[in-house]
């Protein structure tokens, strides 16, 4: 929430105290388009991923615009017992006992490491969203455009692979439990689980014009999801923070007269 309060903060900050951005705008066109970097960032599980976001848009009126949104990133994130439903926090903590119990025994960890001993399961993650939704313009400043997406909504497709923690503990915990995990099946035998679900968020931005045609967009949308259901209790908030050049193109649907 912090992250996108602060990108629409800094848009307003910088239509405002920018004199080269007053003026109001005369040309808009009918669509634009749109392709730069993605940073995702979901903290309820340590995920961070980078990538790239599409857009492209169909401007009915100059002051909204509807459109398609893809993106793809990549990146790890981090799962531990406290995250996954009861039922499995149940099953989990006697099985991760008679793994660290057996290594003690075998004289591969010692009493004093099983006893300190914390589950964490890393994992790297594949993101994909495809969103759909309106979007709100204020072209008030000639090379300046301030939006808003009200609504923003769609699927996101997740591929996540299980990891094995280099620490000598992890290293031969975690394989047993990953075992078990398989053996409930909610992980499959290759050892990428995939998720797909519905979003619904929010999000807004700026445009930065240089001409009529070509612009630096700056944007951020906030949305929650319910990944790996049969996995994890809780959903979660994810934050995607994009930049990049947008492309304008069409006829002129300003009309001749300001925009606003």
């Amino acid at each position: 929430m912090r992250a996108t309060a602060a990108v629409v903060l800094l848009a307003a900050s910088l239509a405002v105290t920018m004199p080269c951005m007053y003026g109001q705008q005369t040309f808009v066109t009918r669509y634009d388009a749109y392709v730069g970097y993605a940073f995702l960032d979901s903290p309820h599980v340590s995920l961070s991923e980078n990538g790239v976001a599409f857009q492209i848009g169909f401007r009915p009126k100059t002051w909204y615009s509807v459109g398609f949104d893809y993106s793809y990133s990549s990146g790890d994130l981090t799962l531990t017992p406290n995250l996954l439903l009861p039922s499995l926090q149940q099953q989990l903590t006697p099985l991760v006992t008679q793994i660290l119990t057996g290594n003690v025994l075998a004289g591969k960890i010692s009493p004093t490491a099983a006893a300190a001993y914390s589950l964490v399961v890393p994992a790297h993650s594949k993101t994909q969203t495809f969103a759909v939704g309106p979007q709100l313009a204020y072209r008030h400043w000639e090379h300046a455009t301030l939006f808003l997406r009200p609504v923003f909504a769609g699927a996101i497709h997740e591929n996540a692979t299980p990891m094995v923690p280099t620490d000598p503990v992890g290293s031969l915990v975690v394989p047993g439990v990953l075992q078990g995990f398989q053996a409930l099946n909610l992980i499959p035998a290759s050892g990428h689980k995939t998720d797909t679900t519905w979003f619904l968020g929010f999000g807004g931005g700026f445009d930065i014009l240089f001409s009529k045609h070509v612009g630096l967009r700056t944007q951020a949308d906030l949305v929650y999801d319910h990944l790996f259901s049969d996995l994890l209790k809780d959903g979660r908030f994810t934050v995607r923070f994009s930049i990049g050049p947008c492309f304008n193109f069409g006829k002129n649907i300003a009309g001749g007269a300001s925009a606003k």
